[in-house]
């Protein structure tokens, strides 16, 4: 595991670093296998090595609700189910073939309890949950897509433009136009 995915959150020492790889578990995901189903209690944090997540509520019968879109080289939970450790509302599932490290919540806390360095670690909760209120605001649609383009433009290449539209909480036609106003 890459030391780089956790040092970008506090300065580790090599024991620290050591502790933090014996913590957490390579995975191997398959295309819509499920990492948390509705109604299951969040326990773990996972750092994407390759492939791409969705996480979604069931709108009706037939409909997703995207609430967020995870890619390689990100953080991925749901932080309100982890932190509460309440049941979740949404699923995590594999888009693509992936590769993940997981760090339990049982094993961070036995991180923190043999250095206090590990606290730092709650740091990763942050831009998950952000990202997630992010479309929750009163954004225009064509700020969000241009958020999108500045700060996670690898959306746009891995993910159908239906789901990019779920995700920016807007319909695909007014994405369609959006995107065709960023092209002029």
């Amino acid at each position: 595991m890459q030391s780089d995915i956790i040092q970008q959150f506090g300065n580790f020492t090599d024991y620290e670093m050591k502790l933090f790889s014996v913590a957490v578990q390579e995975r191997k995901i398959f295309k819509n296998e499920f990492l948390l189903q509705e109604g299951s209690i969040c326990q773990s944090l996972y750092f994407i090595s390759s492939g791409s997540f969705i996480q979604y509520k069931i709108k009706d019968e037939i409909d997703q609700q995207i609430i967020d879109l995870h890619l390689a080289n990100e953080w991925m939970l749901n932080p309100q189910s982890f932190v509460r450790q309440q049941p979740s509302e949404t699923f995590i599932q594999a888009f693509a073939d992936a590769t993940i490290y997981e760090l339990t919540v049982h094993a961070m806390h036995d991180l923190i309890k043999q250095s206090p360095v590990f606290f730092q670690l709650a740091k990763l909760l942050e831009p998950a949950h952000s990202r997630i209120q992010l479309f929750d605001n009163q954004l225009s649609p064509g700020e969000k897509y241009r958020f999108v383009l500045d700060n996670r433009p690898g959306l746009l290449l891995a993910f159908p433009l239906k789901m990019i539209a779920s995700y920016l909480k807007i319909t695909p036609e007014t994405l369609s136009r959006v995107r065709e106003k960023f092209a002029k």
